[in-house]
This record gives C-alpha cells, sequence and structure tokens, in this order.
C-alpha cells in the first residue's frame, strides 16, 4: 500500500518593511497571532525591503520546518508591481529552488469585505 506523503503547509507573510522597527513589528505580532489559532502553526514572516528577514530567508526557513507547500501572503492593500511583480517573480525563483515544494501567492488584504469592516471601525474610533 502506498501512503501519500503528508501535506505541510508554511505561511509565509510579506510586508514591504520599513527603518523603523515599530512598524515591522506589526508583522511579527501578525505572525503570532495567526499562529496562535492554531490552523497554520508554520508560519513565518519576511520584508520585500528595508528590514530584516528578506523573502528568500522567509522561504527557507519554511523548507527548512518542513513545509511542502507555502503559501506567500502580501501584507498589502492592492495588487501593485510589489506584489504582481516582485513576489511572483520570488515565487518562481523558489519553485526552481525548491522543486519538492509548492510555492503560492495569495492576493492581498485588497477590498476584502472584512478590511471595508475595519475601515469603518478605524473611522469611528476616537482620536
Amino acid at each position: 500500500m502506498i501512503t501519500e506523503p503528508e501535506t505541510v503547509t508554511g505561511i509565509l507573510l510579506i510586508a514591504h518593511g520599513s527603518r523603523r522597527p515599530e512598524a515591522n513589528s506589526d508583522l511579527v505580532r501578525l505572525a503570532e497571532l495567526v499562529g496562535e489559532q492554531g490552523e497554520y502553526p508554520l508560519v513565518e514572516i519576511a520584508y520585500l525591503e528595508l528590514a530584516e528577514p528578506t523573502i528568500p530567508e522567509g522561504a527557507r526557513r519554511c523548507v527548512e520546518r518542513g513545509a511542502t507547500q507555502v503559501r506567500m501572503l502580501p501584507f498589502f492593500l492592492s495588487a501593485g508591481v510589489h506584489v504582481r511583480g516582485d513576489l511572483e517573480r520570488f515565487r518562481e525563483e523558489f519553485a526552481a529552488q525548491y522543486p519538492s515544494v509548492v510555492f503560492t501567492v495569495c492576493e492581498p488584504l485588497g477590498l476584502h469585505p472584512k478590511v471595508v469592516d475595519v475601515v469603518l471601525e478605524r473611522l469611528q474610533a476616537d482620536s
């Protein structure tokens, strides 16, 4: 009897990156919160530029931790040049570098209905 290998999903949360550490800490906390939910215990972070770990370092960490598929989620509001160009280029590079791992670029946050809810909540918040 042949058994299928177990699928291990790694999540790579990707932000632009900032020279301000406090700005980068949002992604760190988001990764902690996603991991605490239990659905995706293998969560790594990466920054496109200006901060570390880099996207290749984050992908490598996912693979080293046993991921057989990596879902690259851009913590971006729109599908601009970085999402459609840069991240797709990284995905292609990783697919060649790690042929046994499936890399997928997820949609950015965009106009998801829950983003609209957050915008409305922020507009109503006391300043």
